[in-house]
């Protein structure tokens, strides 16, 4: 019924708990937990089956809300209270651990629940039955048919799920290894809670650590953080003397990659790292293959590779595509999105991933290149722009607009 996480393999537990896993058993810094393993969810759903639901005109959708109206069995709660005694009960990060999630081939970042602050048994149960909902949630079924797989019960990876201690960060963020071990460590930071990294909603500071160990980086304004307060999360305003201070020192980012390197090494490849710092320690809180190169660095404002009219932001995913732009603040635009739009938004959720599947190219006002909408465009080949300042405000809806996410540049006829 549970799985301690040290003992969490890829055929039970899933891809990113037996990468957890493993690195528990190496001795590298994971918070402790456990896992509902793929049973738990089979006995949840087994009669489930395609043909229950082949009159309705979205089968995933109805397949979801089943799930999300029937309780969690009480033996599986009661298994959760005991594995959260045995922790101490501390608020809890619940997250998804899906057959086909964190593989080479896909990643499938931010197509599924996550929740953070979670206390007591009874809010755990809940959490883990939404993440098992979430198989068939739009964004998920429209990542799977963006990647060529099904969306049918049959067809959709289980979900086991992971619950480990929720650890109430200073700084947080992404780390990708290099393929290449003559290349550099890039890393993004930022204040609080790891959501305003990998969902975007924050540009954060940027380290390269190179073999030698010489650090450059590149600090960002970082106006928010996301931090815990009991059983809720709460984002508030970064204190002005704070926002253009660097997350993290150069020498805490030579540390982070030489962690990356060992994980690297222990998983067998390049790996994208999700890490946090909290009492003055570092934790290791994901890591799963990257699965598409990043785009090169953006060149310097005003060099002569860059257009003179051109705005400039980070490159998030290679390649030039010219459309319409579409202003896009929020789901109630959505459908004024059409095949081949430039999607201009504020930031991008993984809510929105069914648009890269329309989407000619995308770019942002915040965030950077390790967050998750960075990393499903990179998978679909979208080319992608990030952090570009007001672009919703300099850019007008209907425009056309050519974006180069290889160069970090938009360029239009009015900007």
């Amino acid at each position: 019924m549970i799985v301690p996480l040290a003992e969490a393999v890829a055929g039970t537990c899933g891809g990113k708990a037996a990468a957890l896993g493993a690195m528990l058993r190496a001795g590298l810094p994971v918070p402790d937990g456990f896992v509902v393993p793929f049973a738990a969810y089979l006995d949840a759903v087994r009669d489930l089956d395609p043909g229950r639901f082949a009159g309705e005109p979205d089968v995933p959708g109805a397949t979801r809300r089943a799930i999300e109206a029937r309780p969690v069995h009480a033996a599986v709660t009661g298994a959760l209270g005991r594995a959260l005694d045995e922790l101490g009960d501390p608020p809890v990060a619940v997250r998804s651990s899906a057959a086909g999630e964190d593989t080479a081939q896909a990643s499938a970042a931010g197509q599924h629940e996550s929740f953070l602050a979670v206390r007591g048994a009874a809010r755990v149960a809940e959490a883990v039955r939404a993440c098992w909902a979430s198989l068939f949630s739009p964004r998920a079924v429209g990542y799977r048919r963006a990647s060529g797989r099904g969306d049918l019960p049959s067809d959709v990876p289980r979900m086991a799920v992971i619950v480990q201690r929720h650890l109430d960060a200073e700084a947080s963020g992404v780390m990708f290894t290099p393929a290449d071990p003559d290349d550099a460590t890039r890393i993004e930071a930022s204040w609080g809670l790891g959501p305003g990294v990998v969902g975007g909603t924050v540009t954060p500071d940027s380290h390269l650590v190179a073999g030698d160990g010489s650090v450059t980086r590149t600090v960002a304004d970082k106006r928010t953080r996301l931090d815990r307060r009991g059983t809720r999360l709460v984002t508030r305003d970064v204190p002005a003397s704070a926002r253009n201070r660097p997350a993290i020192d150069d020498a805490t980012a030579v540390r982070l990659a030489g962690l990356g390197g060992e994980i690297a090494a222990l998983l067998g490849g390049a790996q994208d790292i999700e890490w946090a710092i909290a009492d003055g320690r570092t934790w290791i809180l994901q890591a799963r293959p990257v699965t598409a190169a990043l785009p090169p660095t953006a060149p310097p404002s005003g060099s002569p590779d860059v257009p003179a009219a051109a705005l400039t932001g980070t490159p998030g995913s290679r390649g030039t595509a010219t459309g319409t732009a579409r202003i896009v603040r929020g789901p109630g635009d959505f459908v004024r999105v059409r095949p081949g739009d430039i999607l201009v938004c504020p930031f991008t959720d993984p809510a929105w991933t069914p648009l890269l599947r329309i989407a000619a190219g995308v770019v942002t006002e915040t965030g950077g290149v390790l967050s998750h909408a960075a990393i499903v465009a990179r998978e679909h080949g979208v080319p992608a722009v990030l952090g570009v300042p007001d672009a919703t405000g300099r850019l007008r809806d209907g425009t056309v607009i050519t974006v180069d996410g290889t160069g970090g540049t938009v360029t239009a006829a009015t900007v």
